[in-house]
This record gives C-alpha cells, sequence and structure tokens, in this order.
C-alpha cells in the first residue's frame, strides 16, 4: 500500500466562507499516483470545516445564515470562551459542519455523487490556515 501526504493552506480575507477545494484534492491524488484507495481531507484548525455538499451559491449563503442564527457572532460577550479572543461562535459553527471528510478513489479519481464536492468552510479567518490531505491505497 503507498501513502501520500500534503498540506493545502488557506488565508481567508473575510471572516466566513465556504471555498470548493475538489480540485486541490484531485490534483493530490494526481500526484500521488494512487489509482484506487482513500483520501482523507480533514481541516487542521478548530474553526474551520472540511465538508461535502452541491457548489451552489444560494446554498452557501443559506448555509451562512442558518450557521449565524445557531451560533451568531455577536454578541461576542454572550460566550464564555470569548475572554481576549471572539471566535467562540467559529468553534461552534465548525462542530455542526464536521471536521473530515473520507472519499473514494476508483480509477484516479474521486468517487462521488452526481454534485457532490468538497468544501474548506472558514469560520474565523483573516489568517492562515491549513488542510491536510491524505491519500492511502493502491
Amino acid at each position: 500500500m503507498k501513502t501520500f501526504r500534503k498540506e493545502l493552506w488557506f488565508n481567508v480575507p473575510s471572516r466566513r466562507a465556504f471555498i470548493n477545494i475538489t480540485p486541490d484534492v484531485q490534483q493530490c491524488i494526481d500526484e500521488s499516483g494512487i489509482k484506487e484507495g482513500l483520501v482523507l481531507v480533514n481541516a487542521m484548525h478548530i474553526t474551520a470545516s472540511v465538508f461535502i455538499n452541491d457548489d451552489e451559491p444560494g446554498l452557501h449563503h443559506d448555509y451562512d445564515l442558518w450557521l449565524e442564527k445557531l451560533a451568531p457572532h455577536e454578541p461576542v460577550s454572550g460566550y464564555r470562551h470569548n475572554v481576549g479572543e471572539d471566535n467562540a461562535d467559529a468553534h461552534m459553527k465548525r462542530q455542526i459542519m464536521g471536521r473530515e471528510s473520507v472519499i473514494a478513489v476508483t480509477d484516479g479519481k474521486l468517487d462521488f455523487g452526481t454534485w457532490e464536492r468538497i468544501f474548506y468552510g472558514e469560520f474565523d479567518g483573516r489568517r492562515k490556515k491549513r488542510v491536510l490531505v491524505k491519500i492511502i491505497g493502491e
């Protein structure tokens, strides 16, 4: 069995964003030479997420509104965590959206459903953060 590891780096200028990283992950698969296996994609920060869904702007807007209702950023004083920080809501949003995704690799390609794509979800941006891509297989 072969393994491959790569870090993808992001510096999102806004507090929140959803970025389609599917092409980046496919590039990692291409670099790895692995044709059959699994790819793990996970956010290496506790205020960011990796998840799979449709690449549709209306859905991303709805996610943003829904997450803000569930864990509003303001008032920052409403969170015990926010002592010298203002990102307690980002931790909660990450918990809801998840840490990682595992996708099958078949014939050197991501083995997806029709509309599935991989997203990096940022909930406390404005600094450099990374995503781990780990591929195992043959």
